[in-house]
């Protein structure tokens, strides 16, 4: 079942309502990822205001959803002598049945179901499962004891006002991409579910057609209904060209077709032809039709085989729909922490911490290339700061966030003056707050450099990816041009080389000045957002909060070291040298490897969730402590000052290679070899050799070149780690495919204008033709207009791909073929379809199919 978005405040009401001292705590599990984690902090702040108690679960990956489901999810059902309750999985199982991965489903025999047990599920990753969508939980009816699949309050899927929860099953909220987009799915999965099952009982090669023999009035025979992936094809593969006219006895002892065509008699014509002595041939033709036809032509029942083979048509057209949706390869929606503010506001509960909260969890979706077109680069803009995230979709959230700012952080009249020479309205960058006890949020005019205000102008700037690609920071020559970028902004290596704080008040001031008027000269448009256009409007600017003098974060800032956090591990255990091996026990080290026979010890699994459980609540109590985020601050400069060397590494040494479908690194050697094992870091090298690539060869061919595939070896556990990076539309703007669009849409209106006027130019020379011969004006319409409807149909069809399909990360499908082709001993454990664990042995030959596949829709 899906959660219209209105209906979001109504359904947290219905909890509040329900919720007393006996009430079982509410179960949220949670992906260990900045968004989810911001997601989590606003809900459970919901939570503690309405006194309801909960529990917080993290969740790795599937194997630990897996061992939840076993643990805490299924003693909760009312069949395990639970009470019920509710379950909320924040950027967790989206894409998967969750009936079945959590214990929910029915077996053959009706018993099992919910229990009881409710599940809330936000996620941003799509495609959904769409069992999970508009699939609806069995029930016991109160009155008549009966099982049933319906549920009042809900039709085909969509949960109406009137539905009362406590039933359980699942509930997916819907951040309007499901009643927009997923209209035909809808349709198709309500009729597939609503479908009679296909009788294997009835014989294709049966002669008999008699409905009543041997099958039920609806023509099937009952039976279990098969899923919808099998394979029916046996039993309507003989069409009706092939199969031979099915014949039935008539009551005069002849036989006739199955579906006769019905001929009126014309007793009074043939009389008077016989009388005036017509041909003995038309009387004994009329003789004949009568004596093999019945007098009175009865309407015709469908066959049970007609039937059938219509049911298979509809269900293979409806199946054929769900599968084109599931084809369409991975992307992103709205980020769950921006779902859960929403909750938060149409609740009246919205304050600072919600929306700082929730800000931060979506700029950290941008550090993961977490786009519409699935993981992949952002696509370029140069409106500059954060602007080109998610394109449109993306700005229009920032922007309703910018409000939220304004709203509830009015500006004091006593600060207007102290703004007008250091704050917002003059686009100085701000590092200090107002007063000791100043905690608000303010827009800034953030560049895209990295930890700005905790670091060097100069090292934030080198360490910057977009900055980085496109002055090509890896070499010599590329060092030299952004020494002298600083060089005519007037700013010396002294003064670049310090703590950007530390810098003279000067040079900070006119620092957004010295960049827009320079930058542009080496391609950096996008660097900082421009100046405001029109009244208040800061379209690009970015988010800044300030603790007081305690310190001073960018919203990005924050989600760098949340990141970090959870990547990388507790910053006391780091040195500048190495890091400790027992910090990047990952999840996959708790199960064995897919096709493999590795079975890790206990001692194993316990250290590696005690470690994944640390980092989590690490990152999770930094959220709310300043202090303690702070001295993360470190984490996140050595991970990136690892990515910087090891991008470096592998540009300078020439070890990205360029296979058919994608370009292939791959990262088995030096310093840092063991902190790239963490999906999330390997990710942010790949985003980072990614853009280095588009900038070294250009954007050339269909693929746009930012199709990559980055291995992490790790030598303990003997595997890679794979993360593929992939989005035909990766390197345009938003701005570029609407005007792409628009253009295809003006194309077309031409060729339409064009066959008009050439079928108008037909139809008159065909009636000047008909008026010579002497015959009156032909007006029916030539075949040219059904052509034209086929045409626009295929038009409508293109652009439908270009918005829902094209340019999508297909990594996670192509994955799955290879691994089925290959029988490659390969674990799929991660939330990102396109993040795999693979044999150190199998890696070579898994490339090489997979080379052969589409990895970009």
């Amino acid at each position: 079942m899906y959660l219209p978005r209105g209906l979001l405040a109504q359904l947290y009401q219905n909890l509040t309502r329900r919720n007393h001292a006996s009430s079982p705590q509410v179960l949220l599990l949670v992906a260990l990822e900045p968004d989810a984690l911001c997601a989590c902090r606003i809900l459970t702040a919901l939570l503690r205001r309405d006194y309801i108690p909960h529990k917080i679960q993290p969740i790795a990956g599937y194997n630990d959803l897996s061992r939840a489901a076993e643990d805490i999810v299924r003693p909760m059902r009312t069949q395990e002598g639970g009470s019920g309750g509710l379950v909320v999985c924040l950027g967790v199982g989206g894409m998967v049945d969750l009936e079945e991965t959590l214990g929910m489903d029915v077996d053959e025999n009706g018993e099992g179901g919910p229990g009881g047990v409710e599940v809330w599920v936000l996620d941003a990753r799509r495609p959904w499962n769409l069992s999970n969508v508009f699939g609806a939980p069995g029930f016991q009816d109160a009155d008549t004891g009966e099982f049933a699949r319906k549920q009042p309050g809900v039709e085909k899927g969509q949960i109406l006002r009137n539905y009362e929860s406590g039933r359980g099953g699942i509930i997916v909220f819907d951040d309007g991409d499901i009643e927009e987009g997923l209209e035909a799915e809808r349709e198709a999965y309500c009729a597939l579910a609503d479908m009679p099952e296909v009788g294997e009982g009835i014989d294709s090669d049966d002669d008999s057609d008699d409905p009543e023999e041997g099958a039920p009035p609806s023509g099937q025979v009952p039976k279990k209904r098969k899923s919808w992936g099998e394979d029916d094809e046996s039993e309507g593969e003989e069409s009706d060209d092939e199969r031979p006219h099915q014949r039935r006895r008539s009551n005069s002892g002849g036989s006739i077709p199955s579906s006769p065509e019905r001929r009126p008699a014309r007793h009074g014509l043939m009389s008077t032809a016989a009388g005036l002595g017509g041909s003995s041939d038309f009387s004994r033709s009329d003789s004949r039709s009568r004596s093999n036809s019945p007098t009175i032509a009865m309407p015709q029942e469908k066959t049970v085989k007609s039937l059938r083979k219509q049911l298979l048509a509809m269900r293979n057209k409806h199946t054929a729909t769900l599968d084109k949706y599931y084809e369409l390869g991975a992307s992103y929606s709205e980020p769950v922490a921006s779902l859960v503010y929403s909750l938060a506001s149409e609740l009246g509960r919205e304050d600072n911490d919600l929306l700082w909260n929730a800000i931060v969890g979506v700029s950290s979706l941008e550090l993961y290339g977490r786009t519409g077109s699935g993981v992949g680069l952002n696509p370029l803009s140069a409106a500059g700061g954060s602007a080109g995230w998610n394109g449109d979709r993306g700005e229009r959230i920032r922007s309703v966030f910018r409000d939220e700012v304004r709203r509830l952080n009015p500006i004091d009249l006593r600060d207007i003056s102290r703004d007008i020479g250091m704050g917002d309205s003059t686009g100085v960058i701000p590092t200090t707050a107002r007063s000791a006890t100043d905690t608000s949020i303010r827009l800034s005019p953030e560049p895209r450099f990295l930890l700005l205000r905790h670091w060097s102008l100069y090292d934030s700037m080198l360490h910057s990816p977009y900055l980085s690609a496109r002055l090509h920071i890896w070499s010599d020559a590329g060092r030299r041009r952004l020494d002298k970028l600083l060089a005519k902004m007037g700013v010396s290596l002294t003064q670049c080389k310090q703590q950007y704080t530390h810098m003279d008040m000067e040079l900070k001031r006119g620092l957004r000045e010295r960049l827009l008027k320079f930058a542009p000269q080496y391609g950096l448009d996008g660097l900082v957002p421009p100046p405001p256009r029109t009244g208040d409007m800061k379209d690009g600017w970015g988010f800044v909060r300030c603790w007081g003098w305690k310190a001073c974060l960018s919203a990005i800032d924050a989600g760098v070291i949340l990141g970090a956090i959870l990547e990388v591990g507790d910053a006391k255990s780091l040195n500048q040298s190495s890091f400790d091996s027992s910090n990047f026990v990952s999840a996959a080290d708790r199960s064995e490897m897919v096709n493999g026979n590795d079975a890790n010890s206990e001692d194993m699994l316990h250290d590696a969730q005690e470690h994944i459980t640390a980092r989590f609540w690490t990152a999770y109590d930094a959220l709310s402590d300043i202090d303690l985020l702070r001295d993360h601050i470190t984490t996140a400069q050595h991970l990136h000052r690892a990515i910087l060397r090891t991008g470096t590494t592998l540009i300078e040494k020439k070890q990205i290679r360029h296979l058919r479908s994608f370009r292939m690194a791959v990262v088995r050697e030096g310093p840092d070899v063991q902190l790239f094992t963490h999906p999330g870091a390997l990710t942010k090298l790949a985003l980072w050799i990614a853009e280095a690539i588009v900038e070294l060869n250009g954007t050339k061919g269909k693929n746009k070149g930012s199709e990559l595939v980055m291995a992490g070896l790790d030598e303990t556990r003997g595997l890679y780690v794979v993360v593929g990076l992939g989005g035909g539309g990766a390197t345009e703007t938003a701005k570029e495919r609407k005007t792409k669009r628009e253009e295809r849409r003006k194309e077309r209106e031409k060729k339409k204008l064009a066959k008009e006027r050439e079928r108008e130019k037909k139809r008159q020379a065909r009636i000047q033709r008909n008026l010579a011969a002497g015959l009156e004006e032909d007006e029916v319409e030539d075949e040219t207009e059904e052509e034209d409807s086929e045409s626009e149909a295929s038009d409508a069809e293109d652009d439908e791909q270009q918005t829902r399909g094209f340019g999508k990360n297909r990594f996670g499908l192509a994955f799955q073929e290879v691994v089925r082709e290959t029988q490659a001993r390969v674990r799929m454990d991660s939330f990102e379809a396109c993040v795999i664990e693979i044999r150190k042995e199998d890696l070579s030959g898994f490339l090489e199919r997979l080379s052969m596949k589409t990895v970009v829709g």
